[in-house]
């Protein structure tokens, strides 16, 4: 596909894609002004998808591993049902302060969870098999740490959404072999693929994303 049919599908989906609700397009904007990293965020195309998936899923608990700007912790929290909860945590804690003033500033905010600190300390809080839905998009190196808990504190029934798993092609790069976050997500990739007990699959879109659903009632 060339660029100029790859832009202009890109614009075509854009345009064929429920809005970007004004809270989320001020944080796309001042992330890029404010952040070196602003791309990072998930953005609307993805954003979207993520609040559809949570309303399908409907979790009374969600987790999220790696909150960056907001961004989708919000697009997850407006999909969530009244009187549900996302936790998210967050790392680097530079950037407490402006993910705290997104969340005030989105009539969603109110329904997450802030927690400052390392993915899998925090996963460890967790009782086993007692949250619905978990979104990983946190250090790469960490990946299969990532799903070995999220394996466990999943209820039956519940989704596993993890982003990047196709890393910008270098998966399937040979000169990327010792790349640790590279190696990271093919470590995921070959342990979700072969879980006993779960549904898995990688969707092609923007830099890939993986669904894995727990079976059971």
């Amino acid at each position: 596909m060339n660029y100029e049919i790859e832009s202009a599908l890109d614009s075509y989906v854009d345009a064929h894609v429920s809005p970007e609700p004004d809270h989320l397009s001020r944080l796309t904007r001042e992330s890029n002004l404010r952040l070196i990293n602003g791309r990072m965020c998930s953005g609307h195309l993805q954003g979207r998808l993520l609040k559809m998936l949570t309303m399908l899923c409907a979790p009374r608990l969600a987790v999220e591993l790696g909150t960056f700007t907001g961004y989708s912790a919000l697009c997850i929290a407006e999909g969530l049902p009244e009187g549900s909860t996302l936790v998210t945590v967050e790392s680097d804690d530079e950037l407490e302060d402006f993910i705290r003033r997104q969340l005030e500033s989105s009539p969603f905010g109110r329904k997450v969870d802030l927690r400052i600190g390392k993915a899998l300390d925090i996963c460890r809080e967790f009782s086993d098999e007692s949250v619905d839905m978990i979104f990983i998009d946190a250090d790469k190196r960490e990946y299969l740490a990532y799903l070995e808990e999220a394996v466990r504190i999943l209820k039956k029934g519940g989704l596993i959404i993890a982003d990047n798993t196709l890393w910008s092609g270098h998966v399937c790069d040979p000169s990327y072999e010792n790349d640790p976050q590279t190696r990271g997500v093919r470590n995921f990739n070959d342990r979700a693929v072969g879980l006993p007990g779960f549904d898995t699959v990688i969707l092609p879109f923007r830099d890939g994303i993986s669904l894995l659903r727990k079976n059971g009632e």
